[in-house]
């Protein structure tokens, strides 16, 4: 994968669950996880949100914001916020803009079946917008464990 821990975190805008824009420039001065994920309201995918949700008083306790980001279209984002009670914004990639711009867009095979879709990564990126970890191994059971661990 291209981006690496000291690297300038892409630009980006797209639109959250209710149609409005985010940007990363939005976060300047605050630290963002920016987790991508393949697909809602799927069993791993949940696992990770649920996770996040369960940790989300202690993100922000140590001054994380947190983003989800998919392909799924925001109608497919409001179901999921709503069925799990996310309490953080989930990022309707479309087009896949995001995910090439983070490299996460990729070949992926399943029971010998090959397709092009998203890894699941997460960047830290800090308050200048710079990458500060890469997890490209998701635990999505402990995955708030994994970037605490990490960025303590």
């Amino acid at each position: 994968m291209g981006l690496q821990v000291g690297d300038s975190a892409p630009a980006f805008s797209a639109k959250d669950q209710d149609g409005n824009e985010v940007k990363l420039s939005d976060f300047k001065g605050e630290k963002v996880i920016l987790y991508f994920y393949p697909k809602d309201d799927t069993p791993s995918c949940t696992a990770q949100a649920c996770n996040l949700r369960d940790n989300y008083d202690v993100l922000l306790k140590k001054n994380y914001k947190v983003l989800g980001v998919s392909a799924d279209d925001e109608k497919s984002h409001q179901k999921f916020i709503k069925k799990f009670n996310l309490p953080f914004p989930l990022l309707a990639d479309t087009d896949q803009k995001i995910v090439n711009d983070y490299g996460v867009w990729a070949l992926k095979k399943t029971f010998g079946h090959e397709y092009m879709g998203i890894v699941r990564t997460t960047f830290v990126i800090d308050e200048n917008g710079i990458i500060e970890e890469v997890v490209q191994k998701v635990n999505t059971k402990n995955h708030t464990d994994q970037i605490l661990n990490k960025s303590e």
